[in-house]
């Protein structure tokens, strides 16, 4: 197999490289995995870097984000719910490889109609888009959603899922093709997130009542109080622009506002029912075409060589979508 393995951390993703380790062999509990494609995340940046909570013991693999095809089903005599052949998306440790070991609980079934590289990105941001809209922040047909980032791959899938329910959205983005893009994911409202985009959404609201709910993966919680209504919600999904903000509570109790978190990853162990619920009702949502594939196309990055690219451009800021590596099984071989 051909992996880009870490002995030590690196300052960049520049400082990536693949070497030739030994394929892996199928375990007791585990599928193993043939990846087409590894999706990437902007925690891949900082983990490379030991920047990231999740340091894994070296050496280890980098990459958490994949899609491929099933090699061989776990060993251990159990009832596997997915069987050798089968074309399957997930999540773990190691992607940034030709194949990987997974749980089951980590696998889904690739939607129909779409490919490894546009289902590669799927299993971290539409669950949170989703459970962020219902389970946090009770949205309703008919709320006005006001979307940060909206033009990055969570944003795209708050957008859509907020549409597909009946809801209004209001997007901000950071430059005009991004909002071109937010446009064409079904955002209603695209404001500029470099200007006074808080009285503009507010405006978009009937009677200027201000929005009913905010979906905040940047860091924008204060200055989204400004246009949020009486009764509120505000979900805080992360802190992507770089500031973890202190705000006074008094201006939760004066607007009468619900604020609350969300962290995706801990309901496998906190709530795995609500696991089982989200991704019943989003793999229903993209059955019927009201979720569609949030893959960057500005770009092709194809074969592990590409990861070092494709990294830097995630962490620029400047694509939109879900930036995927293509993974050929060869050096040689091209998708």
């Amino acid at each position: 197999m051909r992996a880009i393995q870490l002995h030590q951390l690196v300052k960049g993703p520049d400082e990536l490289k693949v070497s030739d380790l030994p394929d892996l062999q199928p375990a007791k509990d585990k599928y193993l995995i043939k990846i087409h494609a590894a999706a990437t995340n902007f925690f891949d940046v900082l983990q490379i870097q030991g920047k990231h909570q999740q340091k894994p013991p070296f050496p280890w693999t980098a990459g958490n984000e994949f899609a491929g095809e099933v090699v061989a089903t776990p060993t251990g005599g159990k009832a596997n719910k997915f069987k050798a052949g089968d074309k399957v998306f997930g999540a773990t440790l190691g992607t940034f490889a030709t194949q990987v070991l997974v749980e089951e609980e980590g696998l889904r079934p690739v939607p129909q109609g779409w490919s490894f590289a546009e289902a590669s990105g799927l299993f971290y941001t539409a669950p949170t888009a989703y459970a962020a809209l219902v389970l946090r922040a009770r949205a309703q047909p008919g709320d006005y959603v006001l979307v940060h980032g909206s033009a990055g791959a969570l944003g795209l899938a708050a957008v859509q899922v907020s549409k597909a329910l009946g809801m209004k959205v209001i997007a901000t983005v950071n430059s005009a093709e991004k909002g071109e893009v937010a446009k064409r994911f079904g955002a209603d409202y695209v404001l500029d997130s470099t200007g006074e985009w808080e009285k503009e959404a507010r405006d978009c609201t009937p009677d200027k009542r201000g929005v009913d709910v905010v979906l905040d993966p940047l860091g924008m919680i204060r200055r989204s109080l400004k246009c949020i209504r009486w009764d509120g919600r505000l979900v805080v999904i992360g802190f992507a622009a770089g500031e973890i903000e202190k705000i006074p509570v008094n201006l939760y109790l004066v607007k009468n506002v619900s604020v609350s978190g969300l962290f995706w990853g801990m309901y496998a162990t906190m709530d795995p029912q609500a696991v089982v619920t989200v991704w019943d009702a989003l793999l229903d949502l993209i059955t019927q075409g009201k979720v569609k594939p949030m893959m960057y196309t500005g770009s092709r990055f194809v074969g592990l060589e590409q990861a070092p690219a494709a990294l830097k451009l995630l962490a620029s800021g400047e694509a939109w979508g879900k930036i995927v590596i293509e993974v050929p099984q060869s050096k040689d071989q091209r998708l």
